[in-house]
């Protein structure tokens, strides 16, 4: 089990004696769960040594507990010291399930063993054609966009959201993104803002801001999804944000480095804890559209210097946690020098839009190519933020047709995993104790399952 940073030394308050405990493990392997045997598994061990002096680490890292893959050796300094080890492993040649396990020494003593699960299926393209995960947002912030679901969202027990979980695991969506873990009115114009001066209300029981969202139900949304997924098995990227919109800037920085902190300190312990997901998302061009071009650039230049420093931070809470962020996939060509630097410190861009792409840009699989390919030389992972609605006139959003959604899943097949935005208020299971959104909401819930049985028969 991960140890977040406040367990790393408890203080005995009788006789102040410091105990020690473990120091940190961990294993991530991206992508996560059921992939194909066209992509490569980017296996990474974390260590933090918590003690005061210098410990000697002895990293082994075994597939099906019978072939070594990877043996390292690693001296950490104490006081938090920390590393990632990566091993890249191609799934090619492999199927079915299979474990990856690490083993860890501390100064010639094994101190911990973890595993990963995953399951290899064939396939002549890196997509899995299926949606592996959704978007959770706890209360959509646009109340137009929410028309159709923000009111039975609010009405959510934590009893509920677990449910909701369960729902998703039901139809293989086994990864949760939170959408955000605060609330800030502000859209745009996080320049303009303190540390002392945000004003965003939290999801969750926040001890660095004391305002809560006061419309919705649950007490601690959260936890509920967190302690859910441990006992599925699944994986939850935790939003971190929202600061404002669109902004990168170094306050913004130095918000996220707080919440990331925080939001470590209270889940950190649930296995499920899978990534820090950056809440802001970001246009194609990586910045936001001012007449200025000095201005667009600076922009460019914020987004670069953000994640090389969120990097770093995270590595100290948890060096083997990726990084993803959401942009759209319109716009790419104006900012094709930018990409290989941020690329460098993003461990996961997910894009959304490609369905809607402008008349004058790239078609959606010219950038999703595209940016596969920048993805490839950089070594980070593209995943696809699959779009499972449509507008409506009003600008409230609505279920997509299965049909266009199984069109996409089709067409742009280049995505070593999929996941979808979002679960609650366009999917519905009919099994539970509330409906969320409107009744064609279940039908599509109906619709995606029958579609993932043709596709297992298909398999066969």
């Amino acid at each position: 089990m991960n140890r977040g940073p406040l367990t790393a030394l408890l203080i005995c308050s009788l006789c102040s004696i410091a105990c020690k405990v473990d120091n940190y493990v961990g294993l991530t392997v991206v992508p996560y769960g059921t992939v194909t045997d066209q992509i490569t598994l980017d296996i990474r061990a974390g260590l933090i040594n918590y003690d005061k002096e210098k410990t000697d680490f002895d990293v082994e890292l075994w597939l099906n507990g019978d072939t070594l893959l990877e043996k390292e050796s690693i001296s950490l300094m104490g006081g938090g010291d920390n590393c990632c080890v990566k091993y890249s492993f191609p799934a090619a040649g492999l199927s079915g399930d299979n474990c990856l396990t690490l083993k860890v020494w501390e100064n010639g003593k094994l101190a911990k063993t973890e595993n990963e699960n995953f399951k290899v299926i064939p396939s002549d393209v890196r997509t899995d054609k299926q949606i592996d995960g959704a978007w959770c947002g706890i209360y959509h912030w646009s109340e137009q966009e929410g028309l159709h679901w923000n009111k039975d969202i609010a009405k959510m027990s934590d009893s509920q959201w677990k449910e909701l979980v369960r729902a998703m695991h039901s139809i293989r969506m086994d990864a949760v993104v939170i959408q955000e873990v605060f609330r800030n009115q502000e859209y745009v114009g996080g320049h303009n803002m303190s540390l002392e001066s945000y004003s965003g209300k939290a999801f969750y029981p926040s001890k660095l801001y004391p305002a809560r969202m006061d419309n919705i139900s649950a007490k601690d949304p959260v936890e509920a999804i967190l302690s859910q997924a441990d006992e599925l098995d699944m994986k939850v990227m935790l939003g971190v944000g929202m600061w404002a919109w669109f902004d990168f800037s170094p306050m913004s920085l130095e918000w996220h480095k707080k919440i990331a902190r925080e939001l470590w300190e209270m889940y950190g312990h649930h296995k499920s804890f899978y990534a820090f997901y950056i809440s802001e998302e970001c246009d194609g061009s990586l910045t936001t559209y001012d007449p200025d071009p000095a201005v667009m650039q600076n922009r460019k230049e914020e987004i670069v210097h953000f994640f090389k420093e969120m990097k770093e931070y995270c590595a100290t809470l948890a060096p083997d946690k990726p990084l993803m962020l959401a942009t759209n996939s319109m716009n790419i060509t104006q900012s094709l020098d930018v990409y290989p630097r941020l690329l460098q410190n993003l461990d996961i861009l997910c894009p959304f839009g490609f369905a809607r792409m402008p008349e004058n840009d790239l078609s959606g699989k010219e950038a999703a190519d595209l940016l596969q390919s920048l993805c490839d030389e950089a070594g980070s992972h593209l995943w696809f933020d699959l779009e499972a609605f449509l507008f409506n006139p009003d600008m409230s959003l609505y279920p997509k047709p299965i049909e266009q959604i199984i069109s996409e899943l089709r067409l742009l097949d280049n995505f070593e995993k999929v996941l979808t935005y979002q679960f609650p208020g366009v999917f519905n299971d009919p099994e539970m104790s509330i409906q969320i959104g409107e009744d064609r909401t279940v039908q599509l819930f109906l619709d995606y399952r029958d579609y993932l049985k043709k596709l297992d028969e298909s398999n066969k």
